[in-house]
């Protein structure tokens, strides 16, 4: 059989694809790539006027409906966490590194943000709470685009500095020699960042087959882990929560969670410790300590 990968078409997107489709040959399965624009593409207006980062996913998912695909390959934290029931997360990459990055001509360490009003690129809450936290005087600036639009953004003095996932920069292994780089190390990242995620039809059995046995089970349950946190709080890619959990020993996993309010004012923050085998229900009790104390409603402020 040939497997039909459905992508979009910018450059990390169709990088991620190529990555699966490589996977998929050295296994000896026929495939072809068939990208198209998504229609968060098609626009430069603001994420939560389009309706959030679903807008990347949902022409692929329409492709899959229509079968003109058999996956579609995401950046799994722009995947909301939940779904409609026709489709099913199948798979995952090796994770790449997780981390968030801060970039810039003018700053060259983060502590120079404090009692300054640099204006900061992020289209995301997540990030834009964590940062105000620390740094409350920070002017946090929309900002959209693919990898490369916001890059040529700070070139052209848009933003002071921008924040973007490590992940996406080491994927296309893009030259930041003028820019002052550095990890964020204080902020948590999304769910599932770092994860390429290959979606199908959850009625297509022998692609599911496939996938379980060509990736790994313990990424998948990670992946699954931290997207089954953001759903108990009825979070969307663009909530300011954040989760990841890793593996620190063999089977032995650290769990860091927090959520804010979108000014960082006030947040919630717990660590804990899992392993594979209790990690659903461990992510099970995490969630209810922080509904417990009014996550949904700090997520909403």
């Amino acid at each position: 059989m040939k497997i039909r990968i459905g992508t979009r078409k910018s450059p990390l997107a169709l990088f991620q694809a190529e990555k699966v489709s490589k996977i998929l040959t050295a296994n000896n399965f026929e495939n072809e790539i068939i990208s198209s624009d998504s229609d968060g593409d098609l626009t430069e207006k603001p994420l939560h006027e389009i309706g959030g980062k679903g807008v990347f996913i949902s022409k692929l998912e329409r492709n899959l409906e229509k079968l003109e695909v058999d996956i579609a390959v995401h950046s799994l934290k722009d995947v909301p966490s939940q779904i409609e029931n026709n489709f099913i997360i199948c798979g995952v990459l090796d994770r790449e590194d997780p981390s968030d990055i801060f970039i810039s001509k003018k700053i060259s360490n983060l502590d120079e943000l404090a009692n300054n009003t640099f204006e900061i690129g992020t289209s995301s809450p997540r990030r834009a709470s964590q940062l105000l936290e620390k740094y409350p005087e920070t002017r946090v600036k929309p900002i959209r685009g693919n990898i490369e639009t916001r890059i040529d953004k700070l070139k052209d003095e848009q933003f002071d500095g921008i924040i973007m996932a490590k992940a996406a920069i080491n994927r296309l292994n893009l030259d930041l020699t003028e820019f002052n780089v550095f990890e964020i190390d204080f902020m948590i990242p999304a769910a599932s960042q770092g994860y390429i995620g290959i979606e199908c039809l959850s009625s297509n059995n022998k692609i599911i087959k496939i996938f379980k046995n060509l990736t790994s089970n313990k990424d998948l349950a990670i992946a699954n882990a931290e997207r089954n946190f953001v759903a108990s709080m009825d979070g969307e890619c663009l909530s300011p929560i954040s989760i990841l959990i890793k593996e620190i020993e063999k089977n032995n996993l650290l769990i860091k969670a927090k959520v804010s309010c979108l000014d960082g004012s006030v947040s919630i923050y717990s660590e804990e410790t899992s392993d594979y085998t209790n990690l659903d229900d461990q992510i099970s009790k995490l969630s209810q300590y922080f509904i417990e104390n009014n996550a949904k409603e700090i997520i909403r402020r």
